[in-house]
């Protein structure tokens, strides 16, 4: 299914979170649009609903950020791929790893190039200043759990 939502700052919040208390083990969150579009405010967001109560940095220059119990109840790696060049740099970072009993949230995905997750939840987020659109496709595995 495909949906597509207005929005402003001030509701990514809101929006983060109820996807963020969607996750599971196994999912695969796919956070794309250009800089500045607020990826990362919605990945801090999903983080924030799974207990998170500090800042989470940008993993822009550490690329992966982990997080796992009991700073959030469910294992999560937080991935910035914007400095990924060539595709086959991904076999080093082991994502697949955090799959086992934790999500993924993965900023800039088109960075995977032929890889990646059939039956991950794609957010792309257009728009510039306060308004924003949020179009997802949401997978079958997300259907029933769907927040919005």
């Amino acid at each position: 299914m495909n949906y597509r939502f207005d929005y402003t700052l001030d509701d990514a919040a809101r929006i983060g979170a109820a996807i963020g208390g969607a996750l599971m083990a196994g999912d695969v969150v796919a956070l794309s649009g250009d800089l500045g579009a607020g990826k990362t405010t919605l990945a801090r967001a999903m983080l924030k609903a799974r207990g998170l109560a500090g800042e989470a940095p940008s993993p822009t220059f550490a690329i992966v950020q982990p997080y796992a119990p009991p700073e959030v109840d469910l294992p999560i790696a937080h991935v910035d791929l914007y400095r990924i060049e060539d595709e086959r740099e991904l076999i080093e970072l082991g994502l697949d790893d955090y799959l086992y009993d934790g999500a993924l949230l993965i900023e800039w995905p088109e960075r995977l190039g032929e890889g990646g997750w059939p039956e991950a939840l794609l957010l792309a987020i257009s728009g510039d200043g306060d308004a924003r659109v949020l179009t997802a496709v949401v997978p079958p595995a997300w259907g029933a759990r769907w927040p919005l």
